[in-house]
């Protein structure tokens, strides 16, 4: 990813330029976009709509219709708390609802110092490791409040 301004209107452009062609562009162009900048930049959404014919409406429908999309930049670490049933039914509802207000953020939210972002997500794929998270693209399971600290601190030590 780029530095703390992530958006780069140039390489923006190359990465719609290099899926526009493709049957269904506006998935993979989002995907892209995102792993490249971390989020969805406004202008972005309006380059990518330019390119495809569609109107600006019908792009942001697309972002605000699929929940891994963000549309300002996330922390300089993500994790991503899973809310399916399994980790549901193992605490995860209780740890996450303490998480938040330890670190006084709502879900998808940013830490006010920038380290953490906290999503979440329905089902890893965990389910007989729950409760289970994604930290920085890395799956754990049987996560507990110490864990949880740990992943904090890890987060604002970096």
């Amino acid at each position: 990813m780029i530095g703390p301004d992530r958006w780069n209107r140039a390489r923006g452009c190359q990465i719609i330029a290099g899926y526009a062609s493709l049957d269904g562009a506006a998935l993979p162009i989002l995907h892209a976009l995102q792993e490249e900048f971390g989020y969805i930049h406004e202008e972005a959404a309006t380059l990518v709509a330019q390119a495809l014919n569609l109107s600006q409406a019908e792009v942001h429908g697309i972002i605000t219709f699929y929940h891994d999309f963000r549309r300002a930049p996330p922390g300089r670490h993500v994790l991503k708390l899973c809310r399916a049933e399994a980790c549901q039914a193992m605490n995860g509802a209780r740890l996450a609802e303490a998480l938040l207000q330890t670190l006084g953020i709502e879900w998808g939210e940013t830490t006010p110092d920038g380290a953490l972002t906290v999503e979440g997500v329905h089902c890893l794929g965990l389910c007989a490791c729950a409760p289970s998270v994604l930290y920085d693209g890395k799956p754990l399971g049987r996560v507990d409040q110490e864990v949880l600290g740990t992943i904090v601190q890890q987060a604002r030590g970096a």
